[in-house]
């Protein structure tokens, strides 16, 4: 394997782990949707400053993702964030909405109320997690866009990529995509009954309540994401070896049986999810299971891009033009640019064990109504 495909397939395994990680933190956005499913001022207060807590991982991470991208899949970032914009602004403003309610919702002189920013925090918990799960959804069902690459030389409109004239509004609506949006909402609502579990043991009517959470959401989700993935299986796809195109029914499927391996991490991804749900919700004293649902829920997500990306795979094929569709070789950076970002991607696992560090000490303690009372900083 050459340099440059080398360094292009690390950079989307790296872009992998990122969105495993984004995933996992989407907890946040699904505790934000629970808010008001039963819980009283106190309980609710508790879950927003449990949440609190961890809702600057989640923004982060999403940075980080789309800067990855961007550095490592240029052509991805222009086409996409560039062409389907309705989708991504949705996105960010959630996002923005998200940050504003955590820093006013309980400042002195808030003239909105904490319910108005209530409503913001559970508009990006909806809003937020469908939506990202759209985006992904474009990986396997494509989008309605166009490259040439020439058009960087005409000096009066150098844009390399059009989209459609709805601009990624059509991504929104397609039922497809919203299988995966859908079924990312339910998982993140499904890991924040699990976190609550985790981080709320001292609450015990609460902790009841997300244990029937977890079961009801879980399920909810499996059902989604089971219609999401055998959708995806059956979908077309699109192969680019240089100037060659070749259109494969039932890719991913293909992919996935022709790495075999990647099957079997899926298997167990999904195990390991499934068996957090059940035991979560009908023991009374297991408050592990966002771990080991975290685990399987990283591994699931990294196998979904590696079938999308590997192999020569279109990660995002063009439905009007398959010689337009993006793959990892045809849209990355020069070699210079991966060579010079791998040496930073060094300080990625120093970067997580910082993150684990501090996850560890903020969560040293059960957060308790007693001490949410002495708590200086209420969200």
């Amino acid at each position: 394997m050459e340099t440059l495909e080398m360094l292009q397939t690390y950079w989307w395994l790296i872009i992998a782990v990122l969105g495993a990680a984004l995933v996992f933190l989407l907890f946040v956005q699904g505790g934000q949707s629970m808010l008001y499913c039963k819980a009283g001022v106190e309980e609710r207060q508790l879950m927003v400053n449990s949440l609190g807590r961890k809702w600057e991982l989640t923004f982060t991470t999403l940075v980080v993702f789309g800067g990855a991208f961007f550095a490592s899949f240029p052509l991805f970032y222009s086409t996409s964030f560039g062409g389907a914009y309705w989708l991504w602004m949705l996105i960010l403003l959630s996002f923005v909405l998200q940050a504003v309610s955590y820093e006013f919702r309980r400042k002195r002189g808030n003239i909105y109320g904490t319910k108005t920013y209530d409503v913001f925090l559970m508009f990006n918990g909806l809003v937020g997690c469908v939506l990202l799960g759209v985006a992904v959804g474009t990986f396997f069902f494509g989008g309605a866009f166009t490259v040439a690459k020439g058009n960087l030389l005409d000096a009066g409109a150098p844009v390399i990529s059009q989209w459609v004239s709805t601009h990624g509004l059509e991504a929104i609506f397609c039922w497809k995509n919203l299988l995966l949006g859908i079924a990312v909402f339910f998982l993140a609502r499904t890991m924040a009954a699990l976190y609550f579990i985790n981080d709320l043991a001292e609450v015990p009517s609460l902790i009841n309540r997300m244990r029937r959470a977890v079961l009801i959401n879980g399920l909810i989700f499996a059902v989604f994401f089971v219609a999401f993935l055998v959708t995806a299986m059956l979908a077309p796809g699109v192969k680019i070896h240089g100037a060659t195109v070749e259109e494969v029914d039932y890719i991913f499927f293909k992919n996935l049986i022709s790495m075999w391996w990647l099957a079997a991490i899926l298997l167990i991804g999904v195990v390991m999810v499934l068996y957090s749900i059940f035991r979560a919700a009908f023991s009374k004293t297991w408050r592990s299971g966002i771990w080991m649902a975290g685990f399987g829920v990283a591994a699931v997500v990294i196998v979904l891009f590696c079938i999308a990306g590997l192999d020569h795979t279109a990660y995002l094929r063009s439905t009007l033009d398959p010689a337009s569709s993006l793959t990892i070789q045809n849209s990355s950076s020069s070699l210079f640019t991966l060579e010079t970002m791998s040496w930073v991607s060094i300080l990625v696992p120093f970067v997580l064990a910082y993150i684990a560090y501090v996850w560890a000490k903020m969560n040293a303690k059960p957060l308790t109504p007693k001490e949410l009372e002495n708590e200086h900083h209420q969200y």
